[in-house]
């Protein structure tokens, strides 16, 4: 018998430990996440909060390390990115405010309504701190110096 793998059930299998990239991480967590809110079936949402838990306690001790040599290409451009000054957490605060979050939604005590604000509360900050650990960090200008 063969098996027929879904994307959901893929997501769920990916594999990730403490040797994993933080931007593979980080990666991992935006999909979680994004997968999250779509999501209607209490089990499976019970399963990707447990996912998003144990990537952010993986990358939660690396957030103070400097980029590994073989990144930092990654993350030099020409120019950075305009960054919004709206709402600035920094890494270490943004993933404790996902953790608990996620603590906090994996306890299955929340009425719907209040199930559903956090749940998109959530994911906004997980996709910001996926977006912030993926994003540029260097100009080709401030590397020529």
């Amino acid at each position: 018998m063969t098996t027929i793998f879904t994307p959901a059930h893929d997501l769920l299998s990916v594999p990730f430990s403490a040797a994993t990239d933080f931007t593979e991480l980080a990666d991992c967590c935006d999909r979680f996440a994004e997968t999250l809110m779509e999501c209607h079936e209490p089990a499976y949402k019970l399963a990707l909060l447990g996912r998003i838990s144990a990537c952010l306690a993986l990358l939660r001790p690396t957030l103070s390390e400097p980029i590994p040599a073989h990144l930092i290409e990654r993350f030099t451009v020409d120019t950075l990115p305009e960054a919004p000054s709206y709402f600035e957490p920094d890494a270490e605060a943004l993933c404790d405010y996902c953790q608990a979050l996620t603590q906090l939604l994996c306890q299955q005590s929340l009425l719907p309504d209040m199930e559903k604000s956090l749940r998109g509360l959530l994911c906004e900050l997980m996709w910001m701190f996926a977006g912030e650990l993926n994003a540029p960090r260097w100009s080709c200008q401030q590397t020529a110096h």
